[in-house]
């Protein structure tokens, strides 16, 4: 027998919240953060209802779209958020473990160390990385760039490009860390 908490999860799926409210109350708080710290519209205070109003209408076209194309976007999603957290999960452990086994000044000796732009370079790479890999494996990327649209290329030219590329940003690491 289903428990309440499967039959009420369900129910809210029959109706669309996974769907449509969720994602859509989401993407209207990043808008509306967003909006609220480029300050687009003036003092963040004072135009409390522009910045509202302006992130509702931009979440409700970025959300009706997959709606009226047909697209179901629910599982995907779903998949994208859960691996997503995954991966947070795994470099939060990985901080707690870090932060047991050196010394407590750890932080400050990091960033004392790693100052410069090329690492935090490298950090936004990594980020990019990781996230595309995201997008692609949780089948995200099939919504964002449905097939017929863009250039053809096949897995042998996209790996090589890809090992390529590593390999350039692997030798410039390393010529970098050695001057």
């Amino acid at each position: 027998m289903p428990s309440f908490f499967e039959i009420a999860i369900l129910k809210l799926q029959g109706l669309g919240f996974f769907t449509f409210l969720l994602p859509f109350i989401l993407t209207a708080a990043i808008i509306y953060g967003g909006l609220r710290r480029a300050q687009l519209f003036g003092e963040p205070e004072r135009n409390v209802a522009v910045n509202a109003i302006v992130a509702f209408v931009i979440s409700l076209f970025v959300w009706a779209a997959p709606i009226i194309l047909g697209i179901d976007i629910e599982a995907k999603l779903s998949s994208f958020f859960i691996q997503g957290f995954s991966v947070s999960l795994i470099v939060l452990i990985a901080l707690v473990l870090a932060g047991m086994f050196f010394p407590p000044d750890l932080a400050k000796n990091l960033s004392d160390k790693f100052k410069g732009p090329a690492f935090w370079g490298v950090v936004i790479i990594v980020a990019l990385i990781v996230g595309g890999i995201i997008l692609v494996s949780s089948g995200l990327a099939t919504v964002l760039f449905p097939k017929g649209i863009g250039v053809k290329v096949s897995s042998d030219v996209f790996i090589s490009i890809a090992v390529i590329a590593a390999l350039v940003v692997t030798i410039a690491v390393i010529v970098r860390v050695a001057k």
